[in-house]
This record gives structure tokens, C-alpha cells and sequence, in this order.
């Protein structure tokens, strides 16, 4: 009888699955490639299987390959949910939590969720990254991170993702552009645009590309610009506008430098999810943290709702994808 194969045999292939290359599987697991290479024939020869195969554009996971690598990473997530759950019952929670959020969740909603899970769990040393979804995938895929909020994507292996919120799109502009507050808009109808856009690395750019083509949106001039303060003074200054998620503007409603108008026939929306490594749980700190932030979304979806005539509401149960 072949085997079992070893934990480190496990943690081998995981690694060749999600980077897709023995040389790259050996940098994450600070192993020599032919190292790597030995846990994987033994995982081979264990299984009787083969779980890779090399091709002229590198190396391509096998069908066997892919449900073997989908059974570990949710058995090595319950051995670390397992952990994680006995050390908070024994001790209280403590430890540090490491978090990705966009701008779009820095502005308005992170404040207040922090304002009530700081001083519950004193013991959490938090290490919040504010950045775009490029780098944030980048860093969760890495493990430098517990869990980011990003905009929804087709997904990448070695990550999990659930919907958190589904948000509508609003046209933000200056006083110079000359627009009525809160009055509903066809973005066709307000061309040609002087838009701010968000870099190519960003998911919202191709959703708002599509949407402009789509839709008959005359573009007269762009600029690329992943600064979000940068990009909210610019146009406060100037007769250029930006769309953004409505959550990150609820602070800006009524204000006289930033006037806010919801996108309406068709509505624009944005989708965004929370992603993790595939092979890892989520820790009950980083669940309770979740929990106090979509309270916080919850409420300033009602705002929303109020203000503009539309939900972003956070969505609860949505299933990993």
C-alpha cells in the first residue's frame, strides 16, 4: 500500500497549483525547485495519478490535479479554522489581523467599524492596506493578507471570494461642471466627458469602458489617476468628473464642492467581494471584524436609500466562488 502523502508533500502541490510553475512554488515555499519536485512525484506515485503536465507554455494542472488540489485547500482551511477556534475558546482573541480595503471602504465605512472593534478586542493588533485591486489580489495570493475587499472578478486559483455589497455607480463633478445635485443623469446625455478613470490594473476600469461603448457615452478626454483624494480635489477644482461607488460619496451628499448625481436608464453597478487564500479560513477576528464593517455598510446603504433613491446594501450569505 503507497503512502500517505505528508502534510509538506500537500503544501507542495497547493503551491505548484496557485503559481503554475515549479521554479515560483519553490520562491513562496522557500524550497529548491527539485525539492518541490520530489514532493510532487511522491503525491504521483502515492495517488497513482498524474496532477501536472508539462506543456510548451509551461506547466498545466491535470482534471485529477484539480480536484486533488480543491480537496486540500479546504482541508488544510479546516485544520487552520480548527486552530484558530481553540485558541480563541482558551485565551480570548489576540494576534494580528491583516486587512486589504479599496478607498472605496476607507472613506466612509472603515472609521466607524473601527470605532466599536478596537476597543472590544484590544488584544488584535490591526494592520489595515489601503490600495487597488491589483495589489490587494496580489497580497492575498501571497498571504500577506488575511482577506481584501475588492471589485468582483472572474477569479484567479489560489483565492476564494463571497459577494459582500452590490452598489450603484454615481457621476461625481464640481461646482464649474454646473450640474443640479442628486438630479438623476443619462451619462449620455451629459457628453462629451472630461472623465477621471482608475488605472487599467483596477476591475472598474474595464466595467466602465464597457458601459461608456455600450451605452453611447462620448469620452473627450481622459485621465488615469489610482489617488483618490487627488482625484476628488481635482475635480472639486475643475469641470472634470469621475464615477465612483455611491458608498464612497456619502460624506460628499449636499456638500457645495462635490456635487453627487446617481446614473440612472440603465443604472451602473458595482460589484465587490471579499477574497482569501484559498488554502486558509477565515480567523474568527477577521469574521468579527467583517461583521462590524457590514453593519457599518448596511447603515450607510439606508443613507443611500434615503439620499439618492438607491441601495447599497451589503449582501450576507453570499456563497464562495
Amino acid at each position: 500500500m503507497a503512502s500517505r502523502p505528508t502534510l509538506r508533500q500537500i503544501e507542495a502541490v497547493i503551491a505548484v497549483c496557485e503559481e503554475g510553475s515549479f521554479t515560483r512554488a519553490a520562491e513562496r515555499e522557500r524550497a529548491t525547485q527539485s525539492g518541490i519536485s520530489q514532493h510532487v512525484a511522491a503525491v504521483e506515485k502515492s495517488l497513482g495519478l498524474k496532477l501536472f503536465e508539462r506543456t510548451p507554455a509551461g506547466i498545466r494542472t491535470t482534471a485529477a490535479g484539480r480536484r486533488f488540489y480543491r480537496h486540500c485547500v479546504g482541508a488544510l482551511g479546516l485544520l487552520d479554522h480548527a486552530g484558530q477556534e481553540l485558541r480563541a475558546a482558551d485565551g480570548g482573541l489576540s494576534g494580528e489581523l491583516r486587512i486589504g480595503l479599496m478607498p472605496t471602504f476607507t472613506r466612509a465605512a472603515l472609521a466607524p467599524a473601527l470605532e466599536s472593534f478596537v476597543p472590544a478586542y484590544p488584544d488584535i493588533r490591526l494592520h489595515l492596506v489601503e490600495g487597488y485591486s491589483a495589489l490587494l489580489t496580489d497580497m492575498v495570493l501571497a498571504d500577506a493578507l488575511d482577506f481584501a475587499i475588492v471589485p468582483a472578478f472572474e477569479g484567479r486559483t489560489g483565492l476564494k471570494s463571497r459577494l459582500l455589497l452590490r452598489d450603484r455607480e454615481v457621476l461625481l463633478s464640481g461646482a464649474r461642471r454646473g450640474l443640479r445635485p442628486l438630479k438623476p443623469l443619462r451619462l449620455a446625455d451629459c457628453g462629451p466627458l472630461k472623465i477621471v478613470v482608475p488605472g487599467r490594473g483596477n476591475v472598474r476600469r474595464r466595467n466602465l469602458e464597457i458601459y461608456a461603448e455600450t451605452h453611447g457615452v462620448e469620452i473627450e478626454q481622459r485621465i488615469e489617476m489610482d489617488a483618490m483624494i487627488a482625484t476628488l480635489e481635482f475635480i472639486a477644482r475643475t469641470d472634470w468628473v469621475t464615477i465612483l461607488p455611491g458608498l464612497i460619496c456619502v460624506n460628499d451628499i449636499g456638500k457645495k464642492d462635490i456635487v453627487v448625481n446617481p446614473i440612472v436608464e440603465p443604472q451602473l453597478l458595482a460589484e465587490f467581494v471579499v477574497i482569501t487564500p484559498a488554502r486558509r479560513t477565515l480567523s474568527v477576528a477577521a469574521r468579527l471584524f467583517l461583521e462590524n464593517l457590514e453593519r457599518e455598510l448596511s447603515a450607510i446603504g439606508k443613507i443611500l436609500q434615503r439620499r439618492l433613491n438607491f441601495s447599497a446594501a451589503p449582501r450576507r450569505r453570499g456563497k464562495s466562488r
